[in-house]
């Protein structure tokens, strides 16, 4: 094993643990989140339709859940492939071609996400001047969401990075 190898796994080692169960933990809190999900869209309905009383709150909690399960379970679905692609030109072509391609693809990625997180930081910022029509809660601690999910998923895209220079060398 060369030293360039010896040093890209030598980062990679330890950056892969961490975004394993970093993961992993935003994985099982969307689990639980699902779960308040049904639950309180399950209460609106019974008040909704048995009651003849809807509450104003359970519409909006359940939105706040969803987005936050999506910024929980994005970057585990960047890892492990869940996302579309289309893979067929990089197939057709030779190897070294390919992975070439595939590493500008993930540098590509880590500079929208880098534009993103820019954003997600300064719409979070702004999120302090304004409350959730229902909730009552600043909506920072929504929009921190998006902040929490891009940072993973850069963590990720830095992971993937590594990989796909390794197979360059």
């Amino acid at each position: 094993m060369n030293i360039t190898c010896k040093i890209l796994a030598s980062i990679l080692t330890p950056l892969a643990a961490v975004n394993t169960a970093v993961l992993w933990v935003g994985r099982q809190v969307s689990w639980v989140l699902i779960g308040g999900m049904v639950m309180v869209i399950g209460i609106q309905v019974f008040y909704r339709y048995v009651l003849n009383n809807a509450l104003p709150w359970p519409e909006e909690s359940a939105r706040v859940m969803m987005i936050w399960m999506m910024a929980l379970t994005a970057p585990s679905a960047y890892r492990y492939g869940g996302f579309v692609s289309i893979t067929m030109l990089l197939d057709a072509l030779p190897d070294t071609i390919g992975r070439i391609i595939n590493l500008v693809l993930i540098v590509m990625a880590g500079i929208v996400l880098g534009y993103l997180l820019h954003f997600a930081i300064k719409h979070y910022h702004s999120g302090f001047i304004f409350r959730s029509s229902t909730l009552k809660i600043p909506l920072s601690y929504i929009y921190v969401s998006m902040s929490v999910g891009v940072w993973a998923m850069l963590s990720v895209n830095l992971e993937m990075g590594i990989r796909a220079l390794g197979q360059l060398f």
